[in-house]
């Protein structure tokens, strides 16, 4: 039993006030409603850390399965109450801490934004002291975790906001948001750009509906709605016992983005090939470009970023074939319900000889690898399918049938040349040829299997 978490994005009108777009006014309000909600985040940041002793309590509960009594860290909600009790004026504690007085600071704040603020604080705060607690025991003099900014996405609870969709309607289409206007708090209205898309995904009955986030940039401004789902999948030991598991093994590259198998018994019931269609050359241009104009411009100045659009359309290129893959991964997947999905355990690669704009190529290409991975993992566990890791090495060197250690190489000219990444694969024992990327992605599923050389080793007596 796990749960799945997905995020649908929904645009906020911001174009011209004569096509329907918010006016200036408006979009003024959602900064100054980003800015002092950063204030009051670094406030409660500040105010946790300086009660490190209350982060770390320990209290005593009764388990309901045992009906023994024991000991865990206090509950984020109980943290919550408790800030609020020496920090907010009310009338049942109308004398909060002096030098902690929140409703002085921020006076008429709605209670809905205050306890996201100190729901967010209370995570930074957390992973803070988590990640210096680990420094420490490392006894290291660098990599010193530093302490955590306030700067956050606003959390929208309900009653901070509303959704008025009509598909009918393009004009009757819009949020409601409780928004700053530099002196006080009030309610406006916001046209969305109305998604088809969206709407089929909100009205799902098995998708339960998270507070959005209110993500606001300097030329857009968008919503962020997460869901999640309750996921039923076995976990990897108990799959791997059954004698009719099937595997989908995947095996990552650079002109084909993946290479998708899957075995049952022994046997290759499918095979996907998914192809980047030129991406890998469309990007090394652009980044010829880059490198190009940073040579020409020189050492660039602290603070200040170069080719900012460039840049920002190569993320998109990678982001926009990473989901693609990942789709058609997860799709394979759904054919075999009860799959595991195999991927290799690829963690540093760095890029080695060649030019700027070539290492820089093999870099994006390396980040692509990573995100395939993570969306993959995401969109098969909703379907029920769990991921595992396996050991890569050898898997594009040993064949896949006899286990030997093969070559690869290319056909030019009618003759076969033997090269570190040609794309063939052949094996001089039993003369087996094929795809590389292919016999590679069929090793995945030996090597999961623990077959041919990778077997556990033996331990070493003495």
């Amino acid at each position: 039993m796990g749960q799945a978490i997905r995020t649908t994005k929904l645009s906020l009108d911001l174009g011209g006030r004569t096509q329907g777009g918010a006016n200036t006014g408006k979009r003024a309000y959602l900064e100054a409603t980003g800015a002092i909600l950063d204030q009051a985040r670094a406030f409660y940041v500040a105010f946790f850390l300086a009660h490190v002793d209350k982060l770390s309590e320990r209290v005593s509960f009764s388990s309901e399965k045992s009906q023994e009594m024991r000991e865990r860290a206090i509950s984020a909600n109980a943290l919550l109450t408790w800030a609020e009790f020496h920090t907010v004026e009310t009338r049942e504690h109308p004398h909060p801490w002096p030098t902690w007085n929140f409703s002085q600071g921020f006076p008429d704040m709605p209670f809905i934004y205050r306890r996201s603020v100190i729901k967010d604080a209370i995570g930074k705060a957390r992973s803070y002291l988590s990640n210096l607690s680990n420094w420490q025991k490392t006894r290291k003099k660098k990599g010193k975790p530093g302490v955590p900014g306030a700067s956050n996405h606003p959390t929208l609870y309900e009653g901070a906001f509303s959704l008025e969709l009509d598909g009918l309607n393009q004009r009757e289409t819009f949020v409601r948001l409780k928004v700053y206007t530099g002196a006080c708090w009030t309610w406006a209205n916001y046209p969305v750009l109305y998604s088809r898309y969206f709407e089929q995904r909100r009205t799902e009955a098995e998708w339960e509906q998270q507070s959005p986030k209110l993500v606001v940039r300097p030329t857009f401004a968008e919503l962020h709605v997460s869901q999640t789902q309750k996921v039923k999948a076995k976990k990897v030991k108990e799959s791997k016992q059954d004698p009719s598991l099937v595997t989908v093994a995947v095996d990552l590259n650079v002109k084909n983005l993946a290479v998708i198998t899957v075995r049952q018994h022994g046997t290759t019931l499918e095979t996907v090939f998914v192809t980047d269609h030129g991406l890998d050359q469309h990007r090394y241009q652009h980044l010829k470009r880059i490198s190009k104009k940073q040579w020409l411009s020189g050492s660039p100045i602290k603070g200040e970023h170069s080719n900012q659009q460039l840049w920002r359309h190569v993320r998109c290129m990678n982001t926009d074939a990473a989901h693609k893959t990942a789709r058609a991964v997860a799709n394979v997947c759904v054919k075999y319900p009860g799959c595991v999905l195999l991927f290799e355990r690829l963690r540093k690669i760095k890029p080695k000889a060649g030019g700027k704009s070539r290492r820089m190529n093999r870099t994006q290409a390396n980040q692509l690898r990573g995100k395939i991975n993570q969306y993959s993992r995401e969109k098969a566990f909703a379907e029920g399918a769990v991921t595992v890791e396996v050991n890569p090495h050898g898997t594009s060197q040993y064949c896949s049938r006899c286990g030997a250690k093969g070559e690869r190489f290319s056909y030019r000219g009618g003759k076969r040349i033997k090269e570190k990444w040609g794309k063939l694969f052949w094996c001089s024992q039993c003369r087996y040829e094929a795809n590389a990327d292919f016999n590679a992605s069929v090793n995945v599923h030996h090597s999961f299997f623990q077959q041919f050389h990778w077997r556990p080793r033996a331990e070493r007596s003495g």
